[in-house]
């Protein structure tokens, strides 16, 4: 529309002098459009009144005789009456673009505190253009090392409710000066880390009210972190257990318990399979059927023993010298439970030669793969046939107690070839009577134990077996802090407390509604691309029609009362972690039986991107974690993170039947990879030009992403004009300033990414009104060539 001067005058009264700056492409209604002074019909009637005035004073001898200042005033109060109405229409014009370009209530949550000073700190990509979108997945920016120092840093919780407020306030305190010297350098972190900080947070809060179970989580984590506590207690727990257990030939004292009933023990109530893995799963074959039973799988186990696979004998074989190495931390393992030298060494060799002539029999997954070897199915009577040195069903049925299991029930096998060999060995070990006072079998399963229980027990056993993978070669294992070590081990026995606690502070709500957008923002992507024939476009558009998108949350979310009960059997020591991790192990064993006996699907607590499941899309609570989701934030910064990762994970699950049949996939990543070298310069430095299929996918998904979450954004303004805002910042300014905290590092796809993230913005805003500055440098003199992709 064209401005007059009193339009121009309006518009710089009305405005305060500290408001954000406008965003170009959000124009506003034309209901608010102002029409042209002459076509209102108000000002037609009125000036035809005028008219009607002037003739009846010419024509009437009273009008005739007023005198002149009359007129001039009566044509005063016309005009005076049209200038307020068109100041008035002009006023609710600006107001109500003011209201589309981010003039609008800021948040003071204090989450949108906490997120205000964060994006401070940080880069702002309208203000440094040229610098910023320079970074790649792969620059020293982010590598390993430094990620891990940045991460380190720790990222604060949000308060839920004003309970908690007290906690935040409290914390902020303390961790202020650590923080403001990470804050600035800090991205937004992969999703499992925010997620366990967001549970730290949950474990450590304050509030000590809420069901005994949610206590008993709190203290089992608390005196994990006690490792005074568990140093000072040394090996005396895990002597002691053995005691009770029967005694042990290397300490002198053995009662000859029965092979079977040792080994039943140890997999009902310690998690311990030192002969055979066991856990629950599906039938692949039956999956592709439709069906989606759960049956007991029968593995290899685990070894302690280091082995390495011969491609040319097709077996498994150690070398002398990683076995020298594997006897040193025997030796060390057995001095630290005060075994004497004397037995050391015969215990040793013993336990040495068994291992090896087990391993013998492993072989490697991939090799198993290509043999069919995998899902093997039989009943446990046959198996029984095959293996007679094992209680199949004895042991089994402690396994899944109190389930009725019988030998007419179907098991699957991934290395029948290796429980075929095993049986063997161990009837040879039970008959050698010159070793029946020494007891190889039953070492054997006492050091396996050992293992399972190491993370109770104090760091000189968990310093030995790091000592013995450095000696090997693994040096690529990264220290995780302890906190975090400890709610994963809470999880393990207290995943349905943590369930609980996620459900209670979800914003079931808002995480439902951006879920709903922003799949249907993909369903109005898939519309615009370019398909190979309509029948390519039927198929896709057919099966994303018929999913239903939608929050995990299911039947086994236990109230407080229901969660008090299930634990009710359970003691929690305050100082003794050992104690409480065995509890731990028959709690994370009851959940065997109970995938068996319900065959329903249990959302994993710790679960961060969505399953398909039949019909249904499937995303965990988890995802909607603090700082990456909060309720309180304004909408733009939660389509701008959650609803790209979003966006984005429902590309990757859906990218194959999309890359099958359009050919945009390409056509796009190659576009934004030509903008990337464009603006970086690097094409006159030699620097790779082509990606590879996987790198075009991962450019095409991520820019798809944040296409999907912008238009999901900007329909939700239109839906609910009404937002709130940080930082002075305007709707799309904030979106894409809060997109660009999102990293290479928040998916498990980072690899395939060959430049940052946020130079994505710099495509967006190539050529498009929507972004509030612009992005060009003076110095990449190639900027005016890039194309809209």
């Amino acid at each position: 529309m064209s401005e007059t001067p009193i339009e121009l005058e309006l518009q710089l009264s009305i405005q305060p002098t500290s408001q954000p700056e406008p965003e170009r492409g959000l124009q506003p209604p034309p209901l608010f459009q102002l029409p042209h002074p002459t076509q209102h019909p108000s000002e037609n009637q009125q000036e035809n009144q005028l008219q009607s005035d002037i003739q009846l004073s010419e024509s009437n001898p009273e009008h005739q005789a007023n005198p002149v200042w009359i007129h001039h005033r009566r044509l005063f109060l016309i005009f005076l009456g049209l200038s307020l109405y068109a100041a008035t229409l002009v006023f609710f014009y600006y107001m109500s673009q003011n209201n589309q370009t981010g003039i609008v209530t800021p948040c003071v949550s204090p989450a949108c505190e906490w997120a205000s000073a964060r994006l401070s700190l940080s880069e702002d990509p309208f203000t440094q253009p040229c610098d910023y979108f320079l970074f790649t997945c792969r620059s020293e920016r982010f590598s390993p090392d430094s990620w891990g120092r940045q991460s380190g840093q720790g990222v604060p919780g949000h308060p839920q409710s004003q309970k908690e407020k007290s906690v935040w306030a409290e914390r902020t305190v303390q961790n202020k000066t650590k923080e403001d010297k990470g804050l600035s350098k800090e991205k937004t972190q992969d999703r499992k880390a925010v997620l366990l900080y967001y549970l730290r947070e949950i474990l450590e809060s304050n509030n000590r009210s809420g069901s005994s179970a949610v206590q008993k989580a709190r203290r089992f984590y608390y005196s994990c972190l006690d490792t005074q506590s568990i140093d000072t207690a040394g090996a005396e727990p895990f002597l002691t257990l053995i005691q009770k257990l029967g005694g042990w030939a290397v300490s002198g004292q053995w009662n000859h318990t029965d092979f079977n009933s040792t080994l039943s023990l140890l997999m009902r109530d310690y998690a311990t399979f030192p002969f055979f893995n066991v856990y629950v799963g599906k039938d692949p074959n039956e999956i592709a059927r439709g069906m989606a039973r759960r049956y007991i799988q029968i593995d290899q186990p685990d070894l302690l023993i280091p082995i390495e696979w011969n491609s040319k004998t097709q077996k498994s074989q150690a070398k002398a010298e990683t076995l020298r190495t594997f006897l040193a931390s025997c030796q060390r393992y057995l001095e630290l439970l005060e075994v004497p030298t004397s037995s050391n060494i015969i215990h040793r060799s013993l336990f040495l030669s068994l291992s090896s002539q087990l391993a013998v029999a492993a072989a490697p997954l991939h090799y198993r793969l290509t043999q069919g070897q995998l899902h093997q199915r039989m009943s446990i009577k046959e198996l029984q046939s095959q293996a007679p040195a094992i209680d199949w069903l004895g042991c089994l049925q402690a396994v899944f107690h109190p389930l009725p299991l019988t030998e007419d029930d179907h098991v699957l096998l991934h290395n029948l070839h290796y429980i075929v060999q095993m049986s063997p060995i161990i009837e040879r070990w039970l008959n050698k009577h010159e070793l029946s006072t020494s007891g190889p079998l039953h070492t054997y399963m006492v050091l396996n134990l050992l293992h399972t229980l190491m993370p109770a027990l104090d760091s000189r056993f968990s310093k030995t077996a790091k000592n013995l993978s450095v000696a090997l070669g693994n040096t690529e294992e990264q220290v995780v802090p302890r906190w975090k070590h400890c709610i994963l081990e809470t999880e393990r026995g207290f995943d349905s407390v943590f369930t609980h606690l996620l459900n209670e502070r979800t914003a079931h709500k808002e995480a439902e509604e951006i879920i709903q957008n922003i799949f249907s923002s993909f369903k109005s992507k898939l519309h615009e691309m370019d398909w190979t024939d309509q029948t390519s476009f039927q198929f896709v558009m057919k099966k994303v029609q018929s999913l239903i998108p939608r929050l995990w949350t299911t039947k086994e979310i236990l109230s407080e009362a229901e969660l008090d009960l299930l634990f009710s059997k359970v003691t929690i020591s305050k100082h003794s972690f050992f104690f409480n991790y065995v509890q731990l192990l028959s709690l994370w064993q009851k959940r065997l039986s109970k995938l068996l006996s319900e065959q329903t699907d249990v959302a994993d607590v710790l679960s961060l991107t969505p399953v398909l499941q039949d019909n249904e899309l499937l995303f965990p609570m988890g995802m909607f974690a603090p700082p990456l989701f909060h309720p309180t934030y304004p909408r733009a910064m939660n389509y701008a993170v959650m609803g790209f990762l979003i966006a984005k994970d429902i590309l990757h699950l859906l990218l194959p039947d999309i890359y099958s049949q359009s050919e945009m996939v390409h056509t796009v990543g190659e576009c934004v990879w030509d903008h990337y070298l464009t603006v970086t310069e690097k094409v006159s430095r030699g620097r790779t030009l082509f990606l590879s299929a996987a790198q075009q996918q991962e450019v095409w998904v991520q820019y798809s992403a944040l296409q999907i979450a912008l238009q999901a954004y900007h329909q939700s303004l239109k839906n609910h004009p009404n937002d709130t805002s940080i930082s002075g910042f305007s709707y799309t300014h904030l979106f894409l300033s809060s997109f660009s905290q999102v990293n290479c590092a928040s998916d498990p796809y980072h690899d395939l990414m060959p430049l940052e993230p946020s130079f994505l913005i710099t495509v967006i805003c190539a050529k498009s009104n929507l972004c509030p500055r612009n992005l060009q440098c003076p110095s990449k003199t190639q900027q005016h060539l890039l194309q809209k992709c």
